[in-house]
């Protein structure tokens, strides 16, 4: 039986990350890079589409684990009957090459321990060819090459197209195992010296999180999720994956399978936010400076997402040697949704910006000229029908939430302008298309009788997105309408109490079979709902019982299933983590320096 995907815990080099679960096996890793081919892939399939075991002989899931504080560096207990066992796990930060550095120290006793590597290139389908040199497992297939080494050296073997190590560790020993991974064309990496990659990984992870000026009683959550965006970074360029995973599925067994290591510019307003709220300006601005490289060129061809450069081609296809996270297929890699017209990314870019300035930032020349092209597209196209916020592969609609985004961009535009008339740009034809927006959205979206916005103009359907009106400063949150919505999707789009993204009835609304868990980010967002309209104690049991549902590691998927009682879709999600640090920031504003920004219109 598969690991629930709550099982796993992770690790990283902020260009990339694996999997690790209970057991101490690396069941996911993409190597150079997040979006890379897998080299591990037994997560979407079984252990001969790749995984690196590293456990006493004999034993099945750890007695304990726990990450060091204040780090991404994971420790792994077992307790045997002849003595205990811990393997740290973690990936310091490359110079050059991807390491993943594991090691062993006996405790207690005497443990008997076996380690199996099975290293398969391109997502499990290509096994390499492994041989000696210098003492070290060296294992090639086309453009890719890994070598494995210990320290102290022991005693490795090839048995079923995988590579073994036996060895025993007595209380005081250690031993070190290090796989290096380089383009195969090129020349082995410099060693690393793994004792003292575990210090300094150590003092830099801890460096990191000492900057963090949130201090409240969600301290120790707030820090984890921090922790985890920051793993979800890739460091050459700042960009933010939603998810180092692919395809692990939102409905087990059934085909909402999509691959998340990508950059979604929809977080972008969020992430700033948290990261400026907790004093991360370096982060902020690196993000920020990616948004305004990625976004760079004709405002037509603004696209949802990107490649963690920038790329914009994501073509996605389907990988058939993979089963599929328990039997859940297609396993896909890249995203057609990259090809969406989704009109609200257009008001995220521009509210990024807008929390950039006032955030502190230091202001980017060119940041305005992007913002205006912007909106003298918006201005053209607002009103015409879109995929949405959730990417939707049914028909096009007037959703509300797009809608929403529109004024929101126009609002920022029109504030940074009264700010600062210096600026070139037609303020008075963005405050009419601002105006024009709300009074759209105001008589289209919202349905009288049942005291509620709906999903999409015309439309009976719920959309959880529409809790973001009174946050995004549309309606102030005392308006009646603002608290019928909150309660319409209290009463018709929550299961136990948590949040599903719309209303799934077949393929009415989003085109696809089967059905899906509650979204996370969605019942954060009911969180600051509740708490703006004043409902702060059903707020804050809310937010707590989310954080409930979190991993022992405090980690948190994209869904979660209410009667299953388990995580869903790709893991760990950034979106998810980033609704965690705002919600905690907006239930206790005086724990962080800058309290999150709440725009009230």
């Amino acid at each position: 039986m598969a690991p629930l995907i709550e099982d796993y815990a992770l690790i990283g080099d902020l260009q990339t990350a694996a999997l690790v679960g209970r057991d101490g096996s690396i069941d996911w890793l993409c190597l150079p890079r997040f979006d890379s081919p897998a080299c591990f892939a037994a997560l979407l399939g079984d252990e001969e589409n790749g995984h690196w075991r590293l456990a006493p002989r004999g034993a099945g899931p750890c007695t304990r684990r726990a990450y060091l504080e204040g780090s991404l560096i994971l420790e792994t207990v077992w307790e045997t009957e002849t003595g205990t066992v811990k393997v740290t796990d973690f990936m310091p930060q490359r110079h050059r090459a991807p390491d993943v550095v594991r090691i062993v120290e006996g405790v207690s006793g005497s443990v008997d321990m076996l380690g199996v590597l099975r290293l398969r290139f391109d997502y499990g389908n290509v096994v390499p060819w492994v041989r000696r040199a210098d003492g070290h497992r060296v294992a090639v297939a086309g453009p890719d090459s890994a070598w494995l080494r210990s320290e102290p050296p022991v005693r490795t073997f090839g048995k079923g197209f995988s590579t073994r190590s036996e060895f025993t560790v007595e209380a005081g020993d250690s031993v070190a195992f290090v796989l290096t991974w380089h383009p195969s064309h090129e020349a082995r990496p410099e060693l690393i010296d793994p004792h003292e990659s575990l210090r300094h990984s150590l003092e830099d992870w801890r460096e990191w999180a000492c900057r963090c000026r949130y201090q409240g009683p969600y301290q120790e959550a707030v820090m984890r999720s921090l922790i985890t965006l920051k793993a979800l970074t890739y460091e050459p360029t700042g960009g933010i994956v939603a998810a180092p995973t692919t395809s692990l599925p939102e409905d087990i067994g059934g085909v909402r399978n999509w691959d998340y290591r990508y950059c979604w510019l929809r977080d972008s307003t969020l992430t700033l936010g948290a990261l400026l709220s907790v004093g991360y300006l370096e982060e902020a601005a690196a993000w920020r400076n990616w948004l305004l490289r990625t976004v760079a060129g004709d405002p037509a061809d603004l696209q949802i997402m990107y490649g963690v450069a920038g790329e914009r081609r994501l073509p996605e296809t389907e990988l058939s040697w993979l089963p599929g996270y328990e039997r859940s297929a297609p396993v896909r890699v890249g995203n057609s949704a990259v090809n969406q017209l989704q009109l609200d990314v257009y008001g995220e870019v521009i509210d990024s910006l807008y929390v950039a300035r006032r955030g502190g930032l230091n202001a980017k020349p060119h940041a305005w000229s992007v913002l205006r092209v912007f909106m003298e597209f918006l201005m053209k196209h607002w009103r015409e029908p879109d995929e949405g916020i959730w990417e939707v592969r049914g028909p096009r609609r007037h959703f509300v939430h797009s809608k929403v985004m529109a004024w929101v961009a126009a609002d920022r535009a029109v504030r940074i302008l009264e700010y600062d008339p210096k600026l070139k740009g037609d303020l008075t034809r963005m405050r009419q298309m601002r105006d024009e927006v709300h009074r759209e959205v105001c008589e289209k979206g919202y349905d009288p009788e049942r005291g509620t916005f709906t999903q999409s103009y015309g439309s009976t359907e719920l959309d959880a997105a529409t809790l973001l009106i009174p946050r995004v400063g549309f309606l102030p949150p005392d308006d009646p309408r603002v608290i019928g919505t909150v309660d319409a999707i209290r009463r018709d789009l929550t299961h136990e109490g948590l949040v599903r993204r719309y209303t799934v009835d077949g393929k009415a609304v989003d085109g696809l079979p089967g059905n899906e868990g509650t979204f996370l980010v969605c019942s954060f967002w009911l969180v600051d709902a509740l708490h703006l309209t004043g409902r702060r104690k059903e707020a804050r049991r809310l937010f707590e019982r989310l954080l409930g549902l979190r991993s022992d590691l405090g980690l948190l998927s994209e869904e979660y299933d209410p009667v299953a009682r388990r995580q869903l879709g790709n893991y760990p999600q950034a979106f998810s983590h980033i609704g965690l640090v705002t919600s905690a920031l907006l239930l206790d504003a005086e724990g962080c320096e800058r309290p999150p920004d709440i725009r009230t219109g």
